[in-house]
């Protein structure tokens, strides 16, 4: 409530004329509205570097490339410094721009964080959930799962594309994308579920007709199944006293598809080095077996939920999240068998 020309404003023993304290509280008002300003500005700035332009950036904002420029202008204008290198072909980051550009994306992330953690609180998860997943884990492990999230959240409609190619989450409209290994597009933020590891397996038929082999070397004398997902596919790492070294195996056999691939190992082509996750069922129902355990360097790497900046604060996306570390945040896949038991003698 506004205070009376006759009244006087007392604060911390300080008595205050009712036009000086409105002063001081519009003053507070416009220090509001700068910093509000600020932070709109930074995101701006994070958003032209993450798309790579003025153009890219201004897409969807209602505001001209040349608007998103000058808004950059006046946020190095107010920091001093010059954050990019502008040519007509690109543009790229300045040391100070490298800089604030770190620490602005922090920033962003807590605000956005604390946001989504107010406004969760208070609402129900529900609309479309677009997810993009690989097939091994959509197949082995996240569908016989996801009854329970329907179930649990009756007011979100999935939309699900299961496919091994890289979606462009942006350009898709998708929400959330789940992926292995490390993720380099600096527009997403990716959460860690759980860690893959690799490892080698056979058919307990290919074994009983070739044998076990108990040391790398011996590889060369087996069928060795080459899925093709890397540049180094026919390497295969082994601990050697206290140290990894590789083995160079010669294939007959090239898949290019983890399904495939499997199916094939199953009908005892050859021994395979593959994800645990996509192993664990045949092994549960003994139809592969681990090889080599002992001396094999199982590779790890991360299994992520990645979605586009800011997507975390809609409820639906965090739910979703969530529900993906609680089930499989404890690697559930390998409960089924052990990486580092021994393997059975042929």
């Amino acid at each position: 409530m506004w205070k009376k020309a006759s009244d006087r404003v007392t604060n911390s023993n300080v008595t205050l004329s009712p036009e000086r304290y409105n002063i001081l509280i519009w003053n507070k008002i416009a220090e509001l509205e700068s910093a509000m300003s600020d932070v709109s500005d930074m995101r701006i700035f994070v958003r032209v570097i993450d798309r790579g332009g003025f153009a890219a950036a201004s897409k969807g904002l209602g505001i001209t490339s040349s608007g998103i420029s000058k808004i950059v202008t006046r946020l190095e204008d107010r920091l001093g410094a010059r954050l990019l290198h502008r040519t007509t072909r690109r543009l790229s980051l300045t040391p100070e721009g490298e800089t604030y550009h770190l620490h602005a994306r922090e920033i962003l992330a807590a605000i956005d964080h604390a946001e989504a953690e107010v406004s969760r609180a208070g609402q129900q998860p529900h609309g479309r959930l677009r997810v993009t997943c690989f097939t091994s884990f959509a197949l082995h492990q996240l569908m016989p799962t996801l009854p329970d999230f329907v179930a649990r959240f009756p007011d979100i409609e999935l939309d699900f594309a299961v496919t091994d190619r890289i979606v462009d989450l942006l350009s898709e409209n998708a929400d959330i994308g789940i992926r292995t290994g490390s993720i380099d597009d600096p527009s997403l933020v990716a959460r860690k579920i759980a860690e893959i590891r690799r490892g080698l397996f056979a058919a307990p038929d290919y074994l009983a007709r070739r044998g076990t082999p108990c040391s790398p070397e011996e590889l060369r004398d087996h069928d060795c199944i080459d899925l093709k997902i890397s540049s180094s596919s026919q390497r295969w790492p082994f601990r050697y006293k206290g140290r990894v070294r590789y083995i160079d195996i010669k294939s007959r056999v090239r898949i290019d598809n983890g399904e495939a691939a499997l199916q094939f190992a199953i009908a005892g082509g050859g021994i395979i080095r593959i994800a645990d996750l996509l192993a664990a069922d045949a092994s549960r129902k003994g139809d592969l077996q681990p090889v080599l355990t002992e001396s094999y360097a199982a590779e790890q790497m991360p299994l992520s939920a990645v979605y586009p900046q800011g997507r975390h604060r809609m409820p639906k996306v965090n739910a979703f999240l969530d529900f993906l570390v609680q089930r499989f945040g404890h690697a559930p896949w390998r409960e089924s068998f052990a990486l580092n038991q021994h393997p059975r003698a042929s």
